[in-house]
């Protein structure tokens, strides 16, 4: 499950600096760790390339095609009790996303912004955050099937923890509306 993997040049290329945005002096990936992170799992989905996979969980479920964690065996018992739940929050690894731009400007934006004002997967640590329906929990296997995701096929699983919607949600959450859109 600890397989270390770095962004191909293609890829790369998918992130092409636009104006506006910034580089870090340095890419993060290439810096030494502060801490250690191992892979729980990984993520079975039907998006195998970048332009097909839904951006969001909303459009993930918009588009259909559920998807599956399947963990090591080692981490199977860490399952129990969470069938009792409906819902998840899964920490991700976005293991295709580069790393160094600490300001981006995305495609229906109409100024940049810094990385932490955005939910892009180019960060400085490529974490996901998605909210997953769950729809079945195969203990033995340690496999949970999920109702949509928005992950690439093969994508690292960093941690599962149950959604509890009378902390995790937020009603009088605030956000500036959506430029460009």
């Amino acid at each position: 499950m600890g397989k270390k993997m770095a962004f191909s040049s293609k890829a790369k290329s998918e992130f092409e600096i636009r104006e506006g945005e910034r580089r870090l002096d340095a890419d993060p990936a290439t810096a030494p760790p502060d801490a250690g992170v191992v892979f729980i799992g990984r993520v079975s989905s039907p998006w195998t390339e970048r332009s097909q996979c839904p951006k969001n969980m909303r459009e993930a479920g918009e588009k259909g095609g559920g998807g599956r964690i399947s963990l090591g065996p080692a981490y199977a018992p860490g399952l129990q009790g969470l069938d009792k739940y409906s819902h998840a929050v899964l920490l991700s690894w976005l293991d295709r996303s580069p790393r160094d731009l600490i300001v981006q400007k995305p495609r229906h934006a109409e100024t940049a912004k810094g990385t932490f004002a955005l939910r892009s997967p180019v960060r400085p640590n490529p974490i996901g955050m998605h909210i997953v329906r769950i729809l079945g929990i195969d203990m033995a296997r340690g496999v949970i099937e999920l109702e949509a995701i928005d992950l690439l096929d093969g994508t690292p699983v960093v941690d599962i923890k149950p959604y509890f919607a009378s902390t995790d949600s937020i009603p009088d959450a605030a956000r500036p509306p959506r430029d460009g859109a």
